[in-house]
């Protein structure tokens, strides 16, 4: 269950580029690992961000994990509703995105994997 139409990273977050902006989620392999999540954390608008710097926090009854910053930028919107109703992500993590944030660098998105790439990251962790 990896979209073709996504980039990733090696922490399981999802990256959708539109526009000089990414939306940005975790993977279905991260709430898998985390099961029944019940709490996040988001930035608000208008943070700066680094490329791999913490920008919140996914707590589910099992654990609590970071969420990493897969781009460098500023963070222009939030999703309200995954702070309001943890659990959609668990019913579909690629529609429930976290935050978009605009860049300010392009070319860090070289730096992200593919789907064949992130497919052989999940494999290597199960």
């Amino acid at each position: 269950m990896i979209p073709e139409n996504l980039k990733y990273t090696k922490t399981h977050e999802w990256v959708k580029i539109e526009d000089g902006k990414v939306k940005m989620g975790i993977t279905y392999h991260a709430q898998e690992q985390l099961h029944d999540i019940v709490y996040v954390e988001l930035p608000e608008v208008g943070t700066e961000i680094n490329k791999g710097d913490p920008l919140g926090v996914i707590e589910s009854v099992k654990a609590a994990s970071d969420i990493y910053s897969p781009v460098s930028g500023k963070v222009i919107a939030v999703n309200q509703n995954v702070i309001d109703q943890p659990e959609v992500l668990n019913q579909d993590p690629y529609e429930n995105w976290l935050v978009e944030i605009e860049m300010n660098n392009p070319k860090e998105l070289d730096e992200l994997l593919g789907p064949e790439e992130y497919k052989k990251v999940v494999e290597e962790e199960s």
